[in-house]
């Protein structure tokens, strides 16, 4: 046997003041973002801002369906928009933001399974790496070198070649 061990890197600030201008001025606009989420049945709403590398942002905002399964993250739709808007452009940098009436936003969040493998996709497609930017209306925020440390072990298209 051998045994390997799996750990990554990544950057903690203990408040938004803490950023450099631009990456707080993300983060802001994420969280600005958030309230236009369509959250009835979980009322976890997610604002999601990316900066592509031709210095245009986007945004995207989570969409429940009464049917769970059909709802969407903020973080596939903002890399869809960002796709339909800016065909052929990378990502450099995604802020997430949360609110809810039920939990404090006060701690980053992290985006789920589904996402994670999108957002390895994106930067897989785009051979570009995609910073992350991970913080609550306040409190602790977490800056994260690129998405694909979240997925250690990822499939990808290379895993369905010949």
């Amino acid at each position: 046997m051998n045994q390997q061990k799996f750990s990554f890197d990544f950057e903690v600030y203990d408040s938004i003041d803490e950023l450099s201008k631009e990456d707080a001025q993300l983060l802001r606009e994420a969280q600005s973002v958030t309230p236009n989420a369509y959250a009835p049945y979980s009322h976890f709403h997610v604002g999601a801002m990316a900066k592509l590398v031709n210095g245009k942002t986007i945004s995207g905002t989570n969409q429940e369906n009464a049917s769970y399964p059909v709802g969407i993250c903020a973080e596939r739709v903002l890399l869809s928009a960002a796709s339909s808007v800016y065909p052929g452009i990378a990502v450099e940098t995604i802020a997430i933001s949360y609110q809810s009436e039920f939990v404090e936003s006060n701690r980053p969040i992290s985006p789920c399974g589904i996402c994670r493998q999108t957002l390895v996709e994106y930067e897989n497609r785009f051979e570009h790496p995609i910073r992350l930017i991970l913080g609550g209306k306040e409190g602790k925020i977490y800056i994260i070198p690129k998405a694909s440390m979240l997925l250690p072990f990822g499939f990808s298209g290379k895993d369905l070649e010949k």
